[in-house]
């Protein structure tokens, strides 16, 4: 009998009640890192202003003009407002969802990306700390659409935090915008998964709305959004080395429990990675495992007591074994 090989690694779709106390986690670190990350005030206008002039020097300064359009025309500044506070929080956890629930098998590299890539939105907030158009000197030009039409809705003067809770916000971490590189990961998803035309026309138009909204609003440059989309980009890229180092980690993790605990994973099935019990044992000659069913192609050999019908003895012992 030939030995035993390592049955092959299956994947199992994700289990919600382990995803979602992970997801929560990580959203948690985020949150409790931006309020960490606060820089000085000054260092944060001053690079705000850099990317201004830069922007201006490129002629890439599309704020003004779309910041006055939604200051002039309620109609449309409202329903951006809204959209900043509240799309940013409810798309991106309903897209995660409906991946894991339509299409388990994209799920964990989605995730895996997703979070990837807001963890590096962190690391620009640490390291570039930057003022949004809305909290310059009102001498550059630029109207919080959020305190002009905070009447409509929860927020207050302080970003789009609810009233009384804007310090528990970071409002100068705008470099990169997480709200248009969420969008970004959301449309992708959709054009790539949808199967209906009009869920990959959301796809392609979603990024670009919150684009709209993050600009018109004050709330980031243009080179900020561009920035998101960067650092989604990036997370990409190292999504399946970093799913490949949580895999190491958890293996890691699995084999000093089950030494530690001897037993506790005896039972696990083959797509946990467990092996063959009969895994490097070999039958003698002639040996039979009990309720075991002969195939009609093996010989069976004539000296053997269910070949004769004789009593087993000594001397009918097969040739082989002798």
């Amino acid at each position: 009998m030939p030995h035993a090989t390592t049955a092959p690694v299956q994947r199992h779709r994700p289990r919600w009640w382990t995803e979602l106390p992970l997801i929560a986690v990580v959203y948690a670190l985020y949150s409790a890192g931006r309020l960490l990350v606060r820089g000085d005030v000054a260092t944060a206008v001053d690079h705000g202003l850099a990317i201004l002039h830069l922007e201006q020097t490129l002629r890439l300064n599309a704020e003004h003009p779309l910041n006055r359009l939604l200051t002039a025309h309620p109609s449309i500044g409202v329903p951006a407002d809204f959209a900043y506070a509240s799309l940013h929080y409810v798309v991106t956890p309903a897209v995660l969802i409906w991946i894991f629930r339509r299409h388990s098998a994209a799920y964990r590299a989605a995730r895996t990306w997703l979070m990837t890539s807001t963890l590096l939105g962190l690391i620009g907030f640490t390291l570039l700390p930057t003022c949004p158009p809305r909290l310059l000197d009102a001498g550059h030009g630029f109207v919080d659409t959020m305190a002009q039409y905070s009447s409509y809705g929860w927020w207050g003067a302080e970003a789009s935090a609810p009233r009384g809770l804007g310090g528990m916000t970071n409002q100068y971490a705008a470099m990169p915008s997480l709200h248009v590189g969420w969008a970004l990961w959301c449309g992708i998803l959709l054009w790539r998964h949808g199967r209906h035309p009009a869920v990959r026309a959301v796809g392609v138009a979603y990024p670009l709305v919150i684009t709209f909204v993050v600009m018109g609003t004050a709330n980031h440059y243009f080179l900020d959004a561009v920035a998101g989309a960067a650092v989604m980009g990036v997370g990409a890229l190292l999504a399946t080395p970093v799913a490949r180092l949580a895999d190491r980690v958890t293996a890691r993790c699995r084999d000093r429990v089950a030494v530690r605990f001897p037993g506790r994973f005896a039972t696990a099935g083959a797509g946990a990675g467990a092996t063959v019990v009969s895994a490097g044992c070999e039958t003698s000659a002639g040996e039979r495992i009990p309720g075991q069913r002969t195939s009609s192609a093996d010989p069976i050999d004539a000296a053997s007591p269910a070949a004769s019908g004789g009593t087993a003895t000594a001397g009918d012992a097969p040739a082989a074994a002798r």
